[in-house]
């Protein structure tokens, strides 16, 4: 059984068939499954829909590419939202400089990042993080944390902020990309990552692994990720989907 710890189905690409899905991932062997927002509304759809099925779990918060007409002042109603049994992370928060070039844009996304860790220290929650192209000042940000805990999300970085992130207690989540033919940096830092700090993820409707790249993603896809991981770890895909799954429901404090 796999836990995606990371799939977005509040998106539009499941407006058709979203139910169809989501009630067929047991089946297939997906267990369990964490969406996370990216605004308040994402983040109240993801809690809506962790109601309505049982082996799906949401996290909330505003990633750093959503916060056009946001304030500061709407984290007190993520946190309201935290507050729901089904709400296991603040997330997905963190530093996207690939979209946002301006130095003042990129102040804001570290001023939202840095309170949202705030919220999930005062909280005792884990946070979810996405980090592209901003290595330096996420992980500062992170070093400047010391009470947060946390997850990586689709992991970009190298072996070296992979040893500090795993020094602080860390996280790091794999998706479809450690499918790809040129995935040797994601695979450099899997080869030497203990295996108590890894999950998978598929990131739907995003990130679909080979052979499935170009389609729309969704977590019947998650074993993917456990091949290419025992593959390089040397174990068997079972191992690997216990393991992570494990490793899952260990982070977010799911039994």
């Amino acid at each position: 059984m796999y836990f995606d710890t990371h799939a977005h189905y509040y998106d539009d690409a499941f407006d058709a068939d979203r139910d169809a899905v989501l009630s067929s991932l047991p089946e297939a062997g997906v267990e369990l499954v964490l969406c996370p927002g990216c605004d308040l509304e994402t983040s109240r759809q993801s809690v809506a829909l962790a109601e309505r099925y049982p082996h799906l779990y949401a996290a909330v918060g505003f990633h750093p590419e959503n916060l056009d007409g946001a304030s500061l002042a709407e984290l007190a109603q993520i946190e309201a939202m935290a507050a729901h049994p089904k709400v296991k992370a603040i997330g997905e928060i963190g530093l996207d400089y690939y979209w946002e070039k301006e130095e003042a844009g990129r102040a804001r996304q570290r001023e939202f990042f840095a309170a949202q860790l705030d919220l999930a220290e005062k909280l005792d929650m884990p946070a979810i993080v996405h980090d592209r192209e901003a290595h330096r000042d996420t992980l500062d940000i992170v070093k400047a944390h010391h009470g947060a805990r946390g997850v990586f999300h689709c992991y970009s970085g190298g072996v070296e902020d992979a040893r500090t992130l795993v020094i602080l207690g860390w996280m790091l989540s794999f998706t479809g990309v450690i499918t790809f033919k040129n995935a040797r940096r994601a695979l450099e830092v899997l080869e030497w990552l203990p295996l108590d700090r890894v999950m998978i993820e598929t990131d739907a409707p995003y990130m679909a692994p080979e052979p499935y790249r170009g389609k729309r993603n969704d977590s019947r896809y998650v074993f993917r990720m456990a091949d290419a991981i025992a593959q390089i770890k040397g174990l068997s895909t079972d191992e690997v989907a216990r393991i992570t799954t494990e490793n899952g429901k260990r982070f977010f404090g799911i039994t």
